[in-house]
């Protein structure tokens, strides 16, 4: 497989496993309702997103079901910075000569792959075995977008390249082509049902789309025999096979129809007749049409499989989008530059993934995956959690406070418009213009009282005069809640020791058992002996107190009368215990008597067993 080459690469290849661990510290001021929001609902970061990326590895890695991103375009304009701290002096001496990303940058395009590649393998990694991620993108970086997931996911597991209509009218100022869709790059974590060996893997299904009124509306005729409306459809195929290539007979008028040249019916004369038999062809009158096969609604897949081109009146444009977060935002000038439509957002999350799902978004921009996630929960009764990570400082202002205000209501204003005035333009009334601003004039004085504003257009030849009035409205809140988080320390040997930093316990068993065993837990339960939890293979055990006064006393040791209830729990199991402790009183050779493997803090911030 070919594959893509950019100056830095060899200093990011593995740079994912370098980033450190960090805590994730919830703001209960911030998140929403600030007391009652739980801590395994949705979740907003405010911070780096290759750190959050990392942080979030011990409790989510394998179980994101739908992520969608929508990263720097690198169109040039964007003034982006990279500033991932990679460890290399070459990298380092080349970002210090210039990390800001502008057009003027010939190595913009490297900056770029070298920021993405790393986030897109810690993305792939939090992916569920069955899960799939959609990538906004334009021409500025599609084609090497490609290459790069086809690198990171496999080119197998490539699913589609989508188009968005992004605008409903062409820019005619464009030096060459208006500019009027987008991509959105599609990729599932496993496309194949089937493995190797032929046996069945767990694989990425898409959803199909409701269906329309548009599309149930070809099924027009009804024989009212209780089967329905029904369309017509094609009886025939190119595939040639001579068997099925007969004579059809009409039963009514006994006319004969052949197959067109070159083609065959689609059935056997059997199934055909039996058919015919039930008043399952149609034959056309007057004999001039082949016969055709009735399709009945009733029995048609209860979806519209998505096409790959998404025009601006099915899923939205970026002026909508614009629209509709000043609507949100009506108390702001201008709250967000270039927001996502929102009806693309939820065809996204209605294809990706089921009514449970995890959605993950690691550039969060205004929030309309969150938006998007929360209107379909109240369409149809869904469960879907969101994940977004902002690391721009509106996270909280803009990100958050959208998802705030869609959760609760929030006021808007309409503008009610009302022509008072059309004039067309004709050359006798423009040399006659000081009668027609006096016509415009007595409708201001007439009607200025009545309305906010009136403003004067000119549009296909016509003067139109129109008077404006601000209404007040509200929209009902869709419900739901958020918890907010920063990233905080490092997960290092230096802070555990010195107590600069020191984890929860819930952070510190998360990461702890990720980093030992590559399974993540789904939840943190006290149990009895500092057990904390379960995978297939292993009992979990860890001796901890936030505190360095206990972790410094024999309190926090593994004994011998504990590691004698720990091997005897782990035995009736059928399973190794691993417990963490920051001492040991048992020697280990006693320990793996009793099937126990102990692991030291802070020094088992290891993965034990390999990938």
């Amino acid at each position: 497989m070919p594959t893509l080459d950019f100056k830095g690469k060899q200093f990011v290849y593995a740079h994912q496993l370098s980033v450190p661990y960090r805590t994730l510290e919830m703001d209960r001021k911030k998140s929403f309702p600030a007391k009652d929001a739980p801590e395994e609902g949705n979740l907003i970061i405010h911070g780096d997103n290759l750190h959050a990326l990392k942080a979030l590895m011990p409790r989510y890695a394998g179980r994101v079901n739908c992520i969608y991103i929508d990263p720097p375009y690198n169109t040039g304009n964007e003034g982006w910075v990279y500033n991932d701290n990679v460890n290399s002096d070459l990298m380092k001496r080349w970002l210090k000569e210039n990390g800001e990303v502008d057009r003027e940058d010939p190595e913009r395009h490297d900056k770029w792959l070298c920021m993405m590649w790393p986030r897109l393998q810690l993305l792939r990694e939090l992916l569920a075995e069955d899960g799939v991620i959609f990538i906004s993108i334009d021409d500025n970086e599609q084609h090497r977008l490609r290459l790069l997931v086809d690198e990171i996911f496999g080119e197998e597991n490539f699913v589609a390249n989508i188009i968005w209509q992004k605008k409903y009218s062409p820019a005619n100022d464009a030096e060459y082509f208006s500019d009027n869709h987008d991509f959105v790059v599609c990729y599932a974590k496993n496309k194949s049902k089937n493995g190797d060996n032929g046996e069945k893997t767990t694989a990425w299904e898409r959803n199909l789309l409701p269906r329309t009124a548009k599309a149930d509306k070809l099924y027009k005729y009804d024989d009212q025999d209780g089967r329905g409306p029904w369309q017509s459809g094609d009886l025939s195929v190119k595939t040639y096979s001579p068997e099925y290539d007969y004579p059809i007979v009409n039963p009514s008028t006994g006319k004969e129809y052949n197959p067109p040249e070159g083609r065959c019916w689609i059935t056997s004369r059997e199934q055909m007749q039996v058919w015919i038999d039930g008043n399952r062809i149609f034959f056309p009158p007057g004999g001039k049409s082949v016969p055709r096969m009735k399709r009945y609604l009733k029995e048609v897949q209860q979806g519209i499989v998505p096409l790959t081109i998404w025009t601006y009146d099915e899923v939205g444009h970026t002026d909508g989008a614009r629209k509709l977060i000043k609507e949100i935002f009506s108390d702001r000038q201008k709250p967000f530059d270039n927001p996502k439509a929102f009806g693309l957002l939820q065809r996204i999350i209605s294809i990706g993934a089921n009514k449970d799902a995890i959605i993950l978004d690691s550039f969060a921009g205004s929030g309309t995956t969150a938006h998007a996630v929360l209107a379909l929960n109240q369409q149809d009764g869904g469960n879907r959690k969101f994940i977004l990570v902002e690391c721009e400082d509106y996270a909280d202002s803009i990100t958050a406070e959208r998802v705030r205000r869609i959760i609760s209501g929030y006021k808007y204003t309409t503008v009610e418009k009302t022509e008072l005035m059309s004039e067309n333009l004709t050359w006798a009334k423009i040399k006659k213009a000081t009668g027609l601003t006096g016509q415009v004039e007595e409708v201001e004085d007439l009607y200025g009282n009545e309305y906010d504003r009136i403003k004067k257009t000119v549009k296909d030849s016509k003067l139109i005069v129109t008077g404006e009035k601000d209404t007040s409205e509200q929209a009902n809140g869709l419900g739901g809640s958020f918890t907010y988080y920063t990233l905080g320390e490092e997960l290092n040997i230096e802070n555990l020791i010195t107590g600069k930093s020191i984890p929860d316990y819930d952070a510190l068993a998360r990461h702890v058992t990720y980093t030992a065993t590559g399974v993540t837990l789904e939840k943190i339960k006290s149990g009895k002996d500092y057990l904390f939890g379960e995978t297939e293979d292993y009992c979990l055990y860890m001796i901890y107190r936030p505190d360095l006064t206990f972790l410094r006393s024999a309190e926090s040791a593994l004994t011998l009368d504990l590691a004698g209830r720990i091997g005897k729990t782990a035995q009736q199991k059928n399973k190794t215990a691993l417990v963490f402790a920051p001492w040991k009183f048992v020697s280990q050779k006693d320990l793996s008597k009793q099937k126990i493997t102990f692991c030291q803090l802070p020094y088992a911030i290891h993965r034990l067993f390999g990938d």
